[in-house]
């Protein structure tokens, strides 16, 4: 009920009386209080004046359950929310929550993660309070082969959220990272578990660097928070919102051809090695070449010095900036 009756609040704009919360939810009075009550207590400033009712003044930048199911406004991804304060890893729930039986579109939010990871199983930094921390479960019908795409469908939406609530130049470095002003932003990890020809489950996750002010001194030069780029401290759990509803989207675009056509003139737009020299560091081989955009099935094509067209697969190849991390 905390849920709904937040939504409420939010969405009146006005004073709703106590009387209307309970004709809704079927409760009394005193359940409505203990909920609104429980509201102050997380940070929400809630007005109540005596014949008018209750008026949502501010929200604070909580990640909590009910403030995220408040705000997604989709048909299936992010229906399902499981929050938690402070966990190992949001993949490694997700995974956990799919191997249960969990349904297609659940939510994984974390305020804090111990145990989270990157690509090729490095650390990710994840601090409490500052940051989003979440990850996608699905159930696709499609062959497993076709799973690693879904890394540049969360990446498109990373990038569009962040513009849409920000303003912010958010740009993606193929393939896996969101940068501003030419540092990362987000980080995006998806794993799997599949058979030779069908998919258990899938699980995306997005780490978000929101509003911390400062990096530790081995990762400051790449690294980078949006509020640090712009100035303003964000409400984590409305972001989060709009990545998943940009995501739903995206996702669908996705799965009505099972391959990226539909969305590669919106990535490419926003890929930052678009048109210029990288740097392919492939295991025992390093070569400079020029990267024109992705192909329909998420590979970098690049021509190289010679001026051969070759399409890069992510696997264990890294990109970079001829000189520097862009």
């Amino acid at each position: 009920m905390k849920t709904e009756i937040l939504k409420v609040l939010r969405e009146s704009g006005g004073y709703v009386s106590g009387q209307q919360l309970c004709d809704s939810f079927g409760v009394s009075r005193t359940a409505v209080w203990k909920v609104i009550d429980q509201l102050k207590k997380e940070g929400y400033e809630i007005e109540a004046v005596r014949n008018k009712g209750y008026r949502l003044i501010e929200s604070p930048d909580v990640m909590g359950q009910a403030e995220l199911e408040s705000l997604i406004d989709t048909r299936w991804a992010g229906k399902t929310v499981v929050y938690a304060k402070e966990t190992d890893s949001t993949n490694i729930q997700a995974k956990a929550l799919g191997e249960k039986g969990a349904v297609h579109g659940t939510l994984v939010v974390a305020d804090r993660q111990t145990a989270g990871k990157g690509r090729r199983g490095r650390r990710w930094t994840s601090p409490p309070g500052t940051s989003i921390y979440m990850t996608i479960l699905l159930k696709p019908q499609f062959l497993p082969s076709k799973a690693p795409m879904l890394t540049l469908v969360m990446a498109l939406s990373v990038a569009e959220g962040i513009m849409g609530e920000t303003g912010l130049p958010a740009q993606i470095k193929w393939p896996n990272d969101i940068v501003v002003n030419g540092k990362k932003v987000c980080g995006i990890l998806t794993e799997m578990s599949a058979e030779i020809d069908y998919i258990n489950y899938v699980v995306t996750g997005a780490g978000v660097n929101v509003n911390a002010d400062s990096f530790p001194e081995d990762i400051a030069r790449t690294a980078t928070s949006l509020y640090i780029e712009g100035g303003v401290k964000l409400r984590r759990a409305q972001l989060a919102a709009s990545i998943v509803e940009r995501y739903e989207k995206n996702y669908e675009m996705f799965m009505e051809t099972e391959d990226l056509s539909r969305l590669k003139d919106p990535y490419n737009r926003l890929l930052v090695n678009c048109r210029k020299e990288v740097r392919i560091l492939e295991p025992g081989n390093e070569y400079e070449a020029v990267a024109s955009g992705i192909n329909d099935t998420g590979e970098l094509v690049v021509m190289t010095a010679d001026g051969k067209e070759k399409a890069i697969y992510a696997g264990e190849v890294s990109v970079r900036g001829v000189y520097g991390y862009v």
